[in-house]
């Protein structure tokens, strides 16, 4: 019997280490089930439980401890998607925020979606194959309900663009918008253009709303002729903006809803020789300032956005069952000339702001709220001869209802309140 014991013992000691899906195999159930019993998880029935133990004592199962801890260990890794790297709004933020996760012991990925709904839907694929920390997204066409289901794994962000029930940083692209043309029309322009893109969410649309609302506050009429949209700027001069300077009724100033469209623009005026008009870009770029004039830009600085969707994530990290938050964090008007420029033969306003607008950072700053009544298109025409922050203040009094229904954050708020 001893040497029988021995012969056992010697072939149970030969016989190939019993995998987890050996033990699903013999209880007739799934690894992951397997996996909740060896882990004491709730959600297995007694019976099955069972079923699991009894299979695992029959086939001397051991579970891989290095294993065990190695998926317990805490995910180290943020996901970003983004439009595209090329565009220098995003990648100055995608640099911020892997400054602030490296300075946490985190390391970053990073996808883009080229704008393309089945490009976004792989990339999201293929970043949350990873054992994220949380997830910062522009998102382009994903749903709602499939960023909530990713809110379940792990901690989500919003930037740039809104989507309901996930937490959300953006800036305030229509009253900034309202702010800009606003400083145009102080100039002394009344036909200022519209340089857009064709992209499909709501941002740049959002700010021709607050372009249209300018010219409608101050009594000016809507052209729609001397509004441009680009499917996509990318690398080329923008050939409509060439067109349009070139008319008889050329416009005096531009308004680029986005920095690619602000290069585009430029591009096209240096390569056809054309009188540089007033111009403001809705972002900075490389090399914007050395150009003469420098270009004006409204400045929705993606180091303020990206350290505010960074800090969103962590507290999110932390305290998962609250929120969903919405940021919005400010913006303001960076005077370097190209918007200064005056139409010719136009009378300057009696005083010129010295360091560009800043809406709702500082005390005694111009902060976006709404009021109980949106001041009629014929209102501000006296207005015109104000000093240029009189008409952005005027201006500023605007409404802007959010999509959704969704109440519109104050760029004052602090960043962090929740909406």
């Amino acid at each position: 019997m001893t040497h029988e014991r021995e012969t056992a013992g010697e072939a149970a000691a030969l016989r190939p280490r019993a995998r987890l899906i050996d033990v699903a195999t013999a209880a007739g159930v799934s690894p992951k089930t397997v996996s909740r019993v060896i882990n004491d998880e709730t959600g297995v029935l007694p019976p099955t439980r069972e079923r699991v133990l009894r299979a695992v004592r029959e086939l001397g199962f051991v579970p891989d401890r290095s294993a065990r801890e190695l998926k317990r260990r805490d995910a180290d890794t943020i996901g970003i998607l983004i439009d595209a790297i090329s565009d220098p709004f995003f990648a100055a933020f995608v640099s911020v925020v892997e400054e602030l996760a490296v300075a946490e012991g985190l390391s970053v990925i990073f996808a883009s979606t080229g704008y393309d709904a089945a490009r976004e839907r792989a990339q999201l694929e293929r970043l949350t194959g990873h054992r994220l920390a949380g997830l910062i997204v522009a998102p382009v066409a994903v749903a709602t309900s499939t960023l909530a289901g990713l809110r379940t794994r792990f901690p989500v962000v919003c930037i740039d663009r809104v989507r309901s029930g996930i937490d959300t940083v953006v800036v305030d692209d229509f009253g900034a918008a309202v702010e800009a043309t606003a400083a145009l029309i102080a100039r002394g322009h009344r036909r200022v253009a519209f340089m857009g893109e064709d992209v499909p969410y709501p941002t740049v649309s959002d700010r021709l709303a607050g372009y249209r609302s300018a010219l409608a506050a101050a009594g000016l009429p809507f052209d729609p002729t001397l509004v441009v949209t680009h499917e996509r700027f990318g690398r080329g001069e923008a050939a409509e903006a060439s067109r349009l300077l070139e008319r008889e009724d050329a416009p005096t100033a531009l308004l680029c809803a986005t920095s690619l469209a602000a290069i585009g623009t430029v591009r096209a005026i240096r390569a056809r020789g054309l009188r540089m008009p007033a111009l403001i870009s809705f972002g900075d770029f490389t090399l914007a300032e050395v150009l003469d004039p420098g270009i004006t830009f409204v400045d929705h600085d993606p180091r303020l956005l990206a350290t505010a969707a960074f800090r969103l994530l962590r507290e999110r990290a932390e305290r998962p069952d609250e929120g969903p938050a919405r940021i919005v964090v400010p913006t303001r008007l960076v005077p370097r000339g190209s918007g200064e420029v005056a139409p010719a033969g136009a009378v300057p306003a009696e005083s010129e702001p010295r360091n560009g607008f800043e809406r709702g950072v500082e005390s005694g700053r111009i902060p976006l709220q709404p009021s109980d009544a949106a001041p009629s298109s014929t209102a501000l025409p006296s207005a015109l001869v104000e000093p240029a922050a009189a008409l952005v203040a005027s201006m500023l009094t605007l409404v802007h209802a959010e999509p959704g229904g969704a109440a519109a954050v104050p760029a004052a708020a602090p960043i962090g309140a929740p909406s």
